[in-house]
């Protein structure tokens, strides 16, 4: 079984987003529900067997076990998990619809995400038996802002090298028309 076949087993449906069809290709709307109401859409998608996205703040706070002084309970808004011929990426993705929150909460809610990743991988090899379970994955973290902002030419800023760190996120103001592969980099 592949590992995305496991997380579909694994995730409720209600803490995902299905891909949609669009001129015979497929894409993703990732939706803050009101009151923040602004979405983005990623276009390029992997099929369907090949990925899945999950609302990684659908995930309950672990705010009644830890203290959270250094922001071990955010999480952030978004992760895709792919897996296909060529990549294996686990994209961690936090949108904000204006400038709001400063560096240190987006890497600490990127940081969050990949934290609720490795629960992922722990219950894969623990109770579906999979000791490779989302093992030789590469990580990708994207800050996404000024989504509400009237559409303006989209800003990309490139860390050197690549984002494969929360505090080497790529950073995306304006976002108007987002591909999978720009967002993933070199793998």
């Amino acid at each position: 079984m592949s590992d995305i076949a496991i997380l579909k087993e694994m995730i409720k449906e209600t803490a995902t987003i299905p891909l949609e069809n669009r001129h015979s290709k497929k894409q993703v709307t990732l939706t803050e529900p009101p009151p923040a109401n602004y979405s983005v859409t990623i276009n390029g998608m992997p099929d369907d067997n090949e990925v899945i996205v999950i609302k990684a703040d659908a995930f309950n706070s672990p705010k009644t076990v830890f203290k959270g002084k250094f922001g071990e309970c955010k999480r952030a808004d978004f992760v895709i998990i792919a897996d296909t011929e060529n990549k294996k990426v686990i994209l961690c993705i936090e949108m904000k619809g204006g400038k709001g929150g400063t560096e240190t909460e987006i890497i600490q809610q990127l940081k969050g995400a990949q934290c609720f990743v490795a629960y992922c991988r722990e219950i894969g090899q623990s109770f579906w038996e999979h000791q490779n379970f989302l093992s030789d994955y590469v990580y990708r973290f994207v800050s996404i802002r000024e989504i509400s902002i009237s559409k303006q030419k989209t800003r990309i800023d490139r860390p050197k090298g690549n984002h494969d760190r929360p505090d080497r996120m790529l950073k995306i103001s304006s976002p108007h028309y987002l591909q999978f592969n720009h967002l993933i980099g070199r793998t």
